[in-house]
């Protein structure tokens, strides 16, 4: 974070201060909400949580060389108190914000969002300094806490905004107001939160009706093949521009293939002009969340061949996230075990039939949640394309979902011992490690609740011999 003296961020958050014998006293470390990264110079954020209370930590994080605390009482160390420390930590980080000449990229959408913004903040730092979302904090906490990293010397900004209601990404804009806005998709992932997709295109376009107008600056980067992001463009003064497939894109791909490895290669137009692409990443999705990025990166100013080449060397940031492993004897691991909605359990599907390359396939797969009432048909589609997709086997995980998922795989001809539903994560593990033969390739991936990165871990531990390694 930029310095700033304990005195400026209390005016700043309108709190008082506690215990401070010097408010010229200045912060220069980061701001944490986690005691364990607390350091010389920070401000340890106290919020309270439903097991543990951050002014509990108080004095450890002052003895780890915290400057003072942001906290909703007096913890008996230099503190700044608030009434609410949530708005406290957003006030600041829209302070800081506002203090920089850094240009902020925010995007949304209901899936590929972290891939994405990983994608962008590769490229953009291809160019200039850039801060961006670990992860996927997203939210109304970790979203400031990522801005409040920025300094002087941060030229871009990349944020990832999530939400799980109408009025959730205005606030997160309100914090963190963008000059780019991208919107990648308008899907199934918490529709039994929003109750339908008109009202995830109504959540996530917030993000369009925040930015500037075209002529400060502002710019739309929607998805031209998504009928709900298209009409986005009517919600916005902001300069649109489109990226896709559709003839009309600004931003396209052409001549996309896989490689042996299921690798995406294409070649990259922008309205600067075209290069080649070869990415590092698994899947053709990643086309589009690559056209995304390069369409963001096009609008900031970098040329065709600059983002071309900054896409062939990006990787994955984020953990299990298609992330591709292959054991000594030739068992390769694909653990996209963070989240899963419908969207991207076709893709991840899709992404492992292209790198079969005749192979034994393995899908493990567990259950996608808040889907609502359409839980029951979105389970059953994707057992049924794990046929569709010739994968060789479908161990379906958990309860009722995993259930229809192994029905769907049943009633669309997977009769023998092409598919299996077992309890838990487990037992999984046990039929993999009594079935797997080298050069098989296993898929492992659910949402988040259900923790089935556990069965990719073990099986790494299980084919562990010497060092693996990872691609």
């Amino acid at each position: 974070m930029i310095a700033l003296s304990l005195a400026e961020i209390a005016e700043v958050v309108g709190g008082q201060t506690h215990d401070i014998p010097d408010p010229s006293v200045q912060v220069t470390g980061p701001v944490v909400r986690d005691s364990r990264e607390a350091g010389p110079g920070s401000l340890f954020v106290a919020f309270v949580g439903e097991r543990v209370d951050g002014h509990d930590f108080a004095s450890a994080v002052v003895e780890a060389g915290a400057v003072a605390v942001l906290a909703s009482r007096p913890v008996g160390v230099p503190a700044i108190v608030v009434e609410d420390v949530q708005a406290a930590l957003g006030a600041l980080a829209r302070h800081v914000v506002g203090r920089l000449g850094t240009t902020l990229v925010a995007l949304t959408g209901s899936a590929g969002k972290t891939s994405t913004k990983d994608l962008i903040a590769q490229v953009l730092r291809s160019k200039a300094p850039t801060v961006f979302t670990p992860g996927s904090l997203n939210n109304e906490i970790g979203l400031p806490l990522t801005a409040l990293t920025a300094t002087e010397e941060t030229k871009f900004l990349v944020l990832e905004m999530g939400a799980r209601g109408i009025g959730h990404i205005r606030y997160l804009t309100g914090l963190t107001p963008p000059k780019v806005g991208l919107v990648l998709n308008v899907g199934s992932a918490h529709i039994g939160e929003f109750g339908g997709r008109e009202q995830i295109a109504e959540a996530k376009g917030e993000l369009v009706e925040a930015l500037p107008p075209a002529e400060e600056g502002g710019a739309a980067i929607l998805n031209a093949d998504d009928p709900l992001v298209r009409a986005m463009a009517s919600r916005t003064k902001a300069k649109v521009i489109l990226f896709g497939e559709s003839d009309e894109a600004d931003v396209s791909a052409e001549n996309v293939r896989l490689t042996d490895t299921g690798q995406p290669s294409f070649r990259l137009h922008t309205p600067s002009g075209a290069s080649d692409v070869t990415m590092r990443l698994y899947g053709e999705h990643h086309v589009s969340n690559a056209l995304a990025a390069a369409a963001v990166a096009h609008e900031l100013g970098m040329s065709a061949d600059e983002i071309a080449r900054a896409l062939s060397e990006a990787g994955s940031l984020s953990r299990w996230r298609m992330e591709v492993t292959e054991r000594p004897d030739g068992v390769t691991v694909v653990n996209d075990a963070y989240n899963a909605n419908p969207e991207s359990m076709r893709a991840a599907l899709r992404a492992l039939a292209a790198m079969a390359g005749g192979r034994r396939t393995w899908a493990v797969l567990g259950k996608m949640a808040e889907l609502g009432d359409e839980a029951l048909a979105e389970h059953d589609a994707v057992g049924r394309l794990a046929v569709r997709l010739n994968v060789s086997k479908l161990v379906a995980v958990g309860g009722r979902e995993a259930a229809w998922l192994q029905l769907g795989a049943y009633n669309e001809g997977s009769w023998g011992e092409e598919s299996v539903h077992v309890s838990d994560a487990q037992a999984a593990v046990d039929l993999l490690r009594s079935q797997l033969r080298p050069g098989d390739v296993v898929l492992v991936k659910a949402s988040r609740s259900v923790g089935l990165e556990s069965v990719a871990q073990a099986l790494l531990e299980t084919g562990a011999e010497g060092e693996v390694a990872a691609r």
